[in-house]
This record gives structure tokens, C-alpha cells and sequence, in this order.
């Protein structure tokens, strides 16, 4: 995705969840709610010189995929047989060829600055996605529609900062938990709607730290809650 293209996924994505378009940049955005996430990191094509992108940073030397498959249909990677009299001979010549490579998509379109990605389209420097739409700034997730800044989570839509959990819905700050929706700052809770920093809890709505409150005054707490959430100022 273009810069555009990802400034609409995250208002789109904050509307769901907050009923607000998002008061953040992009690069806000990776810093407030992306901080933790494992992310591709910008390096340099070995090869041409250019900037690509990889989750395994730490290699020495980098070639973008279809650098490498352009490579492979020009000249071919394999090289003449030579004379080996050390293991150190070898060794050199496995440094010659072996390039780290990056910036793997696998059918999938429209991605940008991302590195394994499968079946997926609409996505923004992500990881080890698949089956995903319209994704950003996560890693690991499955199956799911507008995520941002989410890690090991499947069959979701509409999340922000959603981790280790499953078929969740319009909120934020869940982790390991399943059947959330609607809800801010959730742990270890299944088939909540309309909840908020509630743990180890079941098959409830309107609750918040685990109270149970009338549906009026929640959301009026919810309305204060939504504003310290996106204020600049946290």
C-alpha cells in the first residue's frame, strides 16, 4: 500500500473501533501502538544497491526476491566447478552466492515494505502474514481485515493492538483472549462485547475492571476512556 492507501486502512480502522478517524501520522502510529511489534527492518539489496526490506536483520548480505529471480533467468545461479582443498574453500564460495533474500510475497498484491507474506493484499510493514487485508504494522496474523499493529492473531476485523487472539472485532489492547468485540484493554476473556479492562471473565457486556455497569453509564465512561486514548498527550 501506498502512504495514501494506509492513511485510509487506519481511519477506517480507528472509525470501527473508536468511532473517530485517527488524530496520528503514520509514523505515530508505529511509535505509540506499534513499539513492540516485530517489524521488517529497512537494509540494502547487495546486489543493486537499493533499499529493501527483511525480517531477519541481522544477515550480512540481502537480495530482493525478484532481483534474485531476475538473476536466475539472465544468468542462473549456479557457477563452474572448481578445485575444493579446504573446508575454508567452500566456505568462500558459499559467501559469494548465499544472499539473504527479502521482501518475500507470495501471491499477494499490493504490498509495501513487508517480508513473507502470503495471500494477502493491502498490506503495510508486516510479517508472516496470510490471508490478510488491508494489514499494518503486523506480525503473524491470519485470516483478518484491517489490523494494525496486532501479533500472533487470527480471524479478525477492525483491531488495534490485538495479540495472541482470535476472532475479536472493533477493539483495542486484547490479549490472549477469544470472541471480543467492541471492547478496550482485555485479558484472558472470552465473548465479551462492550468491556473494558476486564481479565479472566466470561459471557459479558458493559463491564469494566470487571463490574458490572448499566449500559448508559458505561458508555459514558467509555466516551472519557476513547478521548485518553487518542490524546497526543499519552
Amino acid at each position: 500500500m501506498n502512504r495514501k492507501e494506509t492513511e485510509e486502512v487506519i481511519n477506517k480502522t480507528f472509525v470501527s473501533i473508536f468511532g473517530k478517524q485517527s488524530p496520528f501520522t503514520i509514523e505515530e502510529i508505529l511509535n505509540k501502538f506499534a513499539f513492540d511489534v516485530k517489524l521488517p527492518k529497512q537494509v540494502k539489496d547487495s546486489v543493486t544497491g537499493e533499499i529493501t526490506w527483511s525480517e531477519m536483520e541481522n544477515a550480512k548480505k540481502f537480495i530482493k526476491q525478484d532481483t534474485m529471480e531476475k538473476y536466475d533467468k539472465s544468468k542462473g545461479w549456479m557457477i563452474s566447478k572448481r578445485d575444493i582443498k579446504s573446508l575454508d574453500d567452500i566456505i568462500d564460495l558459499w559467501n559469494r552466492i548465499n544472499f539473504t533474500t527479502t521482501e518475500r510475497v507470495y501471491d499477494s498484491e499490493n504490498v509495501h515494505q513487508s517480508d513473507t507474506i502470503y495471500n494477502c493484499s493491502n498490506i503495510f510493514r508486516s510479517t508472516d502474514c496470510r490471508k490478510c487485508k488491508n494489514t499494518i504494522f503486523s506480525d503473524g496474523c491470519a485470516d483478518s481485515e484491517n489490523l494494525i499493529a496486532c501479533q500472533r492473531s487470527g480471524s479478525s476485523v477492525n483491531c488495534l493492538r490485538v495479540d495472541d487472539s482470535g476472532s475479536c472485532s472493533n477493539s483495542y489492547s486484547v490479549i490472549c483472549s477469544a470472541k471480543i468485540s467492541n471492547s478496550y484493554f482485555i485479558q484472558d476473556c472470552n465473548n465479551l462485547f462492550e468491556c473494558m479492562f476486564c481479565s479472566h471473565i466470561s459471557n459479558r457486556r458493559f463491564c469494566i475492571a470487571n463490574m458490572q455497569f448499566e449500559e448508559t453509564e458505561y458508555y459514558e465512561i467509555k466516551d472519557v476512556i476513547t478521548d485518553w486514548i487518542l490524546s497526543k498527550e499519552n
